[in-house]
Order: C-alpha cells, then structure tokens, then sequence
C-alpha cells in the first residue's frame, strides 16, 4: 500500500472531556466503553479511547458494531488489532489502528494494518495517531487502497 498525503483530522481531543479518567495509587485509568473496563491510560490508549468515542459520538456507528483488542492470527503469528467495525452481516467494515501521539505514521504502519486486514478482509482501512487520521477504501481484487482526504459522508451523523 502506497503512503498516502490524504491526512485528515477528526479533532478527536475535542472528545477528551468526555472520558472517563480515574486515578488509584498514582495511576490513571480510562474506562473503557465496549469493554467496561478500565485501562491503564497509556498514549496509545488515550487514541483508541478517543477514537472510540468519535465511533459513538459522531459517527452511525452503533456501539455493539465495536470489536476491541482481539487477537487474530497473522502468517501463524498472534497479533491484536486495535478496532474493527462490524457491519449488520456480522463482517468486518472498517480495521482501525492506533498509534500513540508522539509515534509517527509511516510506511511500516500501513503495512502492518495492511497484514492484519489480510486475514480480516475489511473494505475499510483507518491509521490515527490522534492528531493525524487516514482513511482508505480496499479494492481486493486489483489490489489497490483509495484514500479519502476527508470522512465519507455515509458515515457520519
């Protein structure tokens, strides 16, 4: 997959007011919404939980449409995604990854997503680091992604 100038940004901090941010002996958690559960907030929790919420909050995504954390089998190694979308026949839609603010999306990122959707088959691929977000569209069968420079429509409220 070609690296792609298509950068969109969601404006996800915007969000950030309506996590859930706990502390116990010195460490901050996040709740987490599909998983109720609190996490560790580490950077790049802080970006899943927002994109989470973006899902929720700004998009048709129904909340029970969220996969988070699984593991899936990649080349008979394990590896976990960070986000897939389900669409209403139960397939994946849409594989998100996240990666912590101060990491840089390069080449490799997009590789690694592109190595996980090989087993998910998602249409739709989604890389955020918070500030930066890309979104592209797979055509399988000629082995090219489309970039979107902004959100689809259909997708938002």
């Amino acid at each position: 997959m070609s690296f792609s100038d298509n950068k969109i940004d969601l404006r996800l901090l915007e969000l950030s007011d309506k996590l859930i941010i706990s502390e116990f002996d010195g460490i901050k958690y996040v709740t987490d919404p599909v998983r109720k559960k609190k996490l560790i907030l580490q950077p790049d929790e802080m970006v899943r939980q927002l994109l989470i919420l973006w899902f929720i909050e700004k998009t048709t995504i129904n909340r029970n449409s969220l996969q988070v954390e699984k593991l899936i089998d990649v080349n008979h190694l394990s590896r976990r995604f960070d986000i897939v979308v389900y669409n209403r026949e139960i397939q994946p839609y849409i594989l998100v990854e996240c990666k912590a603010s101060a990491v840089p999306v390069t080449q490799n990122t997009f590789d690694q997503i592109a190595s996980y959707n090989s087993v998910l088959r998602a249409p739709y691929l989604m890389v955020s680091n918070g500030h930066t977000t890309w979104f592209a569209h797979q055509d399988e069968a000629n082995k090219q992604y489309t970039f979107y420079s902004e959100i689809p429509e259909w997708l938002l409220k």
